[in-house]
């Protein structure tokens, strides 16, 4: 009985969720902060999620996801820009000659092949990633905890460095970055709006994450994450599954990094500067290490506190004719730094802990509330 009605449950909820998201298709224009907020809280909760796989589930403290999500981001970027853009953004330098002759190929190219390219841009991007991952890995990974995480954040910054090279102005356009990058296109011939296409290629992605942590190879990441002797004792290959773990997080972020390319618009190196490493961490921890469903809850409610419930404080405040002192520009971050202390301090394993999302957990705590209001009256 309980399996049904949690099948019932969560089939009515996507499908209010689909609707809703349908509705604000139509409406967007009265409703884009919020639009918006779940636009680039849905990008987030997939690279969190891919760096949960990472750090929560086997155990290795990487802080390398900027630099995958910039390669994925100019990678995407670089492919999906239309050939009349190209001179208006390669305005000072010029493009590369492969790249327009690529682009210029691309256009020709039958209707079908140009409304799926943007996928095949995020797909070459996360692969490209994966396999600059797969390569790093080799040396990285023999380290563990504290050197692991600085030689993966020191791997973030090179790339950032390189895209940000003169060297490479007519590829990616050097410290100008890249604009002009089209928005999420439609699906399905126009019966999918474009405002949907990010929240449908994370649920794919995350499902493929979550299909991983439930199968043999999830087992054993969890094993490595507990006892590394005991796993190895055990016949499981360390380095492999090690190296296989930072192959599919380094190809989710990429996938997430071109989506937040299509999100903006315009990219730059500072985009995936050291401070976004850190965003994700926080999203992480605050919604439990080791927790799917932890991240991506996460993930919606710190984008949400920084971009829109937040905003409030940093508005002047005026009680008549006199100005609330610490209402100004920046004090929303004070605010938001506050709030994530206590959270931290009363879910000290975070949100979820290590636990998923369950509808009899969630049933069972209305049960308990309200027997205790029973009693109390």
């Amino acid at each position: 009985m309980n399996s049904k009605r949690n099948t019932l449950l969560t089939t009515i909820s996507f499908v209010l969720a689909i609707v809703f998201l349908y509705w604000l298709s139509a409406n967007r224009l009265q409703h884009g902060m919020l639009v918006s907020v779940l636009q680039k809280g849905v990008i987030f909760a997939l690279v969190a999620v891919s760096m949960n796989l990472l750090n929560g589930f086997t155990g290795l403290f990487s802080l390398g996801q900027a630099g995958f999500m910039s390669i994925g981001a100019y990678t995407t970027a670089i492919l999906i820009i239309p050939v009349k853009s190209l001179d208006g953004v390669y305005y000072m330098n010029g493009v590369h000659p492969f790249i327009r002759a690529m682009k210029m190929l691309i256009a020709d190219s039958p209707a079908f092949i140009q409304s799926v390219f943007p996928f095949i841009a995020l797909l070459l991007g996360g692969l490209l990633a994966a396999g600059i991952a797969a390569i790093v890995g080799v040396a990285v990974l023999r380290l563990k905890s504290d050197y692991l995480a600085i030689a993966t954040l020191g791997l973030s910054e090179i790339v950032r460095a390189i895209f940000s090279s003169p060297n490479f102005d007519q590829i990616t356009n050097g410290s100008y970055g890249l604009n002009k990058i089209p928005n999420f296109p439609e699906m399905a011939w126009g019966l999918i709006p474009s405002l949907l296409t990010p929240f449908i290629v994370v649920g794919v992605c995350i499902a493929f994450i979550l299909l991983l942590i439930n199968s043999s190879y999830g087992r054993a990441f969890k094993a490595i994450r507990e006892d590394e002797i005991a796993a190895e004792a055990m016949g499981i290959n360390l380095f492999k599954h090690k190296s296989m773990s930072f192959v599919v997080s380094s190809f989710f972020s990429a996938i997430a990094g071109g989506l937040l390319a299509m999100y903006m618009r315009s990219i730059e190196a500072k985009t995936f500067s050291i401070p976004l490493t850190y965003d994700i961490l926080l999203i992480v921890v605050i919604g439990g290490i080791g927790s799917v469903s932890g991240s991506i809850i996460s993930a919606f409610l710190v984008t949400a506190a920084k971009e829109w419930w937040l905003r409030f404080f940093d508005q002047p405040l005026f009680f008549g004719d006199w100005q609330v002192p610490l209402f100004r520009t920046g004090f929303r971050m004070v605010i938001f730094s506050i709030l994530l202390m206590v959270v931290v301090l009363v879910y000290r394993k975070g949100l979820m802990g290590s636990n998923e999302f369950s509808w009899d957990r969630l049933l069972g705590r209305f049960k308990r509330t309200g027997k205790s209001e029973g009693g109390r009256a």
